[in-house]
């Protein structure tokens, strides 16, 4: 017998993990997952900003045609339709957009930050802070504008201090922060109620339309102030953002990953203050808008911090509400803050009474 000739095989290459490919790709793949919902999100939340903002400036008492908008945004007058779109819907669609942004975003980062659903601008006193201030200042100061704003502001950045003054330096007590803020914000509105005596019937009219939250009497001055304070804030606040929810492992494991974790929680907190106080000073306290955008934003993109999107679904919120409060009740134009109280009230006490039970169930 012959003996059979065997060919020489392929050289062995180097030996595979099993499993490895797949694993990568598996992490690859779980990662696009998120990314791609964000931007889904982000596109659609957009959209529905562009549209609300056509809707609130062309639909209303006085229909504007959309030929008729572009035609009087190019400069050529439309008499009757140029006064309506240029002077009245118009600049509340605008400042709808920046008030709902700031709000929304300073709420979605102080939840991320306090790691509480909880805490907002309206439930820690930032909001009735800078309205005090501003109230204070336009009744007993007769100021109005820049001064305004800057008074807001100081209001604002007291409350600030005093919340986190007195619920512990190094941001633990998230819960004491809650309760502070509560019993700051009631002292605040005594003290709104005081100023409101003193003034006239006129000045306590007007200031109470502003403490409901209105779009009402917007100019194009402080659209351009607000503006401006959002482009400057909120890409700050977003560029933070990143960070915080680093902060929900502890200080001392924070600290030990390289964050500065004091100079980030102050960072966040005048950030937010600035964006509460500047929106409060022009359209008055809207209430609940940062407090309902976190947590719809969070369930629109789940696991990471969506201060961007709580930005977009603020800017919704407040879109929607103008719309519906100018035209729920024909001839009569409600606060938008009347809106957003209506709808913001039951989903505090649904979140108060899951939090409960989810508690009596530990």
């Amino acid at each position: 017998m012959t003996a059979l000739a065997t060919r020489p095989g392929p050289p062995a290459g180097p030996p595979t993990q099993p499993g490895t490919g797949s694993t990568a790709d598996a992490l690859a793949a779980a990662r696009r997952g998120p990314r791609r919902r964000r931007a889904v999100v982000v596109t659609a939340l957009t959209v529905l900003v562009v549209g609300l903002v056509l809707v609130r400036a062309l639909l209303g008492d006085y229909r504007v045609s959309l030929l008729d908008a572009i035609r009087i945004l190019g400069g050529e007058p439309i008499p009757g339709a140029s006064f309506v779109l240029m002077e009245s819907t118009l600049p509340r669609a605008v400042v709808a957009v920046l008030a709902g942004a700031a709000f929304g975003a300073a709420g979605g980062a102080l939840q991320v930050l306090l790691r509480n659903p909880l805490a907002s601008p309206d439930v820690l006193g930032l909001t009735l802070g800078a309205s005090a201030a501003a109230v204070v200042a336009v009744v007993l100061g007769g100021l109005s504008g820049t001064p305004v704003t800057l008074a807001a502001l100081g209001g604002a950045l007291l409350v600030a201090a005093l919340v986190l003054s007195q619920a512990g330096g190094r941001g633990g007590a998230t819960g004491r922060m809650v309760l502070v803020g509560v019993a700051l914000a009631a002292g605040l509105s005594a003290v709104i109620h005081w100023v409101l005596v003193r003034a006239s019937i006129y000045q306590a009219q007007d200031a109470l339309v502003w403490l409901s939250g209105s779009l009402n009497s917007v100019t194009w001055t402080d659209i351009a102030r607000l503006l401006v304070l959002d482009a400057v804030l909120l890409p700050l606040l977003l560029a933070l953002a990143g960070r915080l929810p680093v902060l929900g492992l502890g200080d001392d494991l924070a600290a030990g990953l390289g964050v500065r974790v004091g100079p980030l929680r102050v960072g966040v907190t005048a950030l937010v203050v600035g964006l509460v106080a500047s929106a409060t000073a022009i359209v008055g306290p809207v209430a609940f808008v940062g407090f309902l955008s976190g947590p719809i934003a969070r369930r629109l993109v789940p696991g990471r911090p969506a201060v961007g999107v709580a930005a977009l679904v603020g800017a919704v919120v407040v879109l929607a509400a103008d719309h519906a409060a100018a035209t729920a009740i024909p001839g009569t134009a409600l606060p938008v803050g009347v809106v957003t109280g209506l709808l913001g009230a039951p989903v505090l006490l649904w979140m108060l009474r899951s939090r409960s039970t989810a508690q009596e169930g530990r």
